[in-house]
């Protein structure tokens, strides 16, 4: 692979221990500096698996936290851009640019730019660097580390009280805030200031009309086409005016609705039975992975091959959290089929 074809990975791992054909490997695995950046430490420990996987590459254990590191390390550099920017623009009395228009700002010259900037020939770093370092700006990454942060306290709270999205703070514009989910029955409207899960599940569906419209454009400008509901989908929403829609809320819950679509009635027995019981919306969430695990163990313990087989659910990545117990309880199986000399559908929590 030549240094062009690298997207930038080259710029923001050198200086972190990561070898050339290491960053090679990843970018041949199809991802970029805006992908990484996009991404939880999960997620990057997954991709870094499948590289090893896929690959068979040997990862050097500091190669792992350097790439963390240096994820890190750019989404602080481009915060600290973006706060000097703001402070040259902004006047004495007004912004010259508020966070909505902020928003529609494209990031493609900046990709171009990338791309030119890593031009030159040879497998090592100080020749892919030699090619010259251009000082760029991305204008399209207000929030990056801030927007990481929120998923991650969202995916360790069980209640529905901090669910805002990167515009809630200074002097952009400001979404109007949520109202918390409750559990409801099928069918039910929520009473009060209060959403019932229909409405969760129905705000899943408005995702993937909004993937399909960036689809279309991209289509039409002969861009690649996303095939999942990325950031570039929660941001169309966003400007389109579905505020109420971001990214931590959706991620939280998404296993939720692949229970729904995959079997709608376990999932609406579930909701009557913590609405009888007068559960918490926190508590139904965390019910919702037993069934889909045991779902998974009959269709061969392939949570990805489920998602993507059915047409609601293909647009959306499987939850990390329910791969780990699929992987868990499949292994649990085998230990237990190994000992007993036969097979086990029981689901240990």
């Amino acid at each position: 692979m030549r240094p062009r074809e690298l997207g930038g990975l080259e710029e923001i791992f050198q200086a972190y221990g990561i070898r050339y054909f290491t960053a090679a490997k990843i970018a041949e695995l199809g991802f970029t500096v805006n992908t990484l950046l996009d991404m939880r430490d999960e997620e990057l420990d997954e991709m870094m698996n499948s590289l090893c996987q896929i690959f068979r590459w040997d990862l050097l254990v500091g190669e792992r936290y350097g790439i963390k590191a240096a994820v890190r390390a750019e989404r602080r550099r481009l915060d600290e851009e973006e706060v000097r920017r703001r402070h040259l623009l902004s006047g004495d009395t007004t912004h010259a640019l508020d966070a909505l228009s902020q928003e529609g700002l494209s990031e493609e010259p900046v990709q171009q730019e990338k791309e030119a900037a890593g031009s030159g020939g040879g497998g090592v770093w100080e020749m892919v660097v030699a090619g010259g370092r251009k000082q760029r700006r991305r204008k399209n990454y207000k929030g990056r580390s801030r927007m990481a942060s929120m998923e991650e306290e969202d995916d360790d709270d069980e209640t529905e009280g901090g669910e805002d999205d990167d515009c809630g703070g200074g002097g952009g514009s400001e979404r109007q805030r949520e109202h918390p989910f409750i559990v409801t029955e099928p069918g039910e409207v929520a009473r009060g200031k209060k959403n019932g899960l229909d409405y969760l599940f129905h705000l899943y569906e408005q995702c993937r009309e909004f993937l399909i419209q960036v689809q279309n454009i991209a289509k039409e400008r002969g861009e690649k086409c996303p095939t999942k509901v990325t950031n570039q989908v929660f941001r169309y929403a966003k400007k389109a005016g579905a505020n109420y829609i971001n990214k931590p809320k959706m991620r939280h819950y998404v296993h939720c609705y692949a229970l729904h679509c995959l079997d709608e009635a376990s999932s609406n027995a579930l909701r009557r039975a913590f609405k009888e019981r007068g559960e918490n919306v926190g508590a139904w969430r965390q019910a919702c992975y037993k069934p889909l695990v045991a779902i998974a163990a009959r269709q061969g313990w392939d949570i990805d091959a489920i998602f993507n087989a059915h047409p609601c659910l293909a647009v959306w990545y499987v939850p990390t959290k329910l791969r780990q117990l699929c992987h868990a309880e499949r292994s649990s199986a085998a230990a237990s089929s190994s000992i007993t000399g036969g097979g086990t559908d029981h689901l240990p929590f």
